[in-house]
């Protein structure tokens, strides 16, 4: 524990999308080590036959790393659960400081291999739920000293190979950083909006999922979008715009080992 003044993040309130498990929980955690207050908004409330945690297991290891949590249902596909999750954190905390768009879905499919109920998927979850969520969010922001939107987006890159083998996929995650792109011009001045993604595979339950076995060998830790994201998190509100690749970051800011975030170590 550091001492008060180095807690950057100690009393302030995010609002994380996702943070049940993986990189959304990791954020979390990264924050509550300051003390800060953390509404986990995700939709996993019973647990789930394949994939580990719920809202209020995080919850718990958010409260034991030193914050304060706010398990919420919330399937972002649903505006009315949104809301009234919003109104929770308000309600609770008083305020919202920082919005991290983190929930998303993933099929790495081509196009005639994409179920219409998986195209709609990606389609609400990443672009709508990120853009309504943002929209629920943005009033209590702007009261906000530091107030920052961070999704979890790629840098826009039209060169086709992003495309070409998940085309759906790529769009969803893309309106996500289209989001970043008009938001931080809307909002400038105002309240900060970038976009975190990272330069590695990183090792979730969803990755496990996608790759198969012995795939975490070639991931890097959740730790590393943690740091990268923390580090955004506590830039002044002028820093906006921005499509940040975490080790990119990270070496910006002097970090020069990264063997500590592989799974397998060189």
């Amino acid at each position: 524990t550091y001492p008060l003044t180095f807690r950057k993040l100690a009393g302030c309130t995010l609002f994380i999308t996702g943070a049940s498990r993986g990189i959304g929980k990791a954020i979390a955690l990264k924050a509550a080590k300051d003390g800060a207050n953390i509404v986990i908004a995700a939709k996993t409330a019973e647990p789930h036959p394949t994939l580990p945690g719920t809202i209020y297991t995080a919850a718990e290891e958010i409260e034991a790393a030193g914050g304060k949590a706010l398990p919420c249902v919330v399937n972002v596909r649903e505006e009315e659960q949104i809301i009234s999750a919003v109104e929770k954190a308000v309600k609770t905390f008083g305020g919202i400081d920082i919005l991290v768009n983190n929930a998303s879905a993933i099929s790495l499919t081509g196009t005639l291999e994409t179920a219409t109920k998986k195209v709609n998927l990606m389609m609400d979850v990443n672009v709508r739920g990120t853009y309504l969520t943002s929209k629920a969010c943005l009033p209590h922001l702007r009261k906000s000293k530091n107030p920052h939107i961070l999704n979890l987006s790629p840098p826009m890159n039209l060169n086709p190979m992003w495309f070409k083998n998940h085309c759906a996929y790529t769009i969803s995650k893309y309106g996500m950083s289209m989001c970043v792109l008009g938001m931080a011009e809307e909002f400038r001045g105002e309240v900060a909006v970038n976009a975190l993604w990272p330069k590695t595979a990183i090792h979730t339950a969803a990755m496990d999922m996608l790759g198969g076995a012995g795939i975490e060998k070639q991931c890097r830790k959740t730790d590393i979008l943690a740091d990268a994201a923390y580090c955004i998190l506590t830039k002044p509100k002028s820093f906006t715009g921005n499509f940040i690749i975490d080790e990119v970051l990270l070496r910006e800011e002097g970090v020069k080992d990264f063997d500590v975030y592989a799974i397998a170590p060189g």
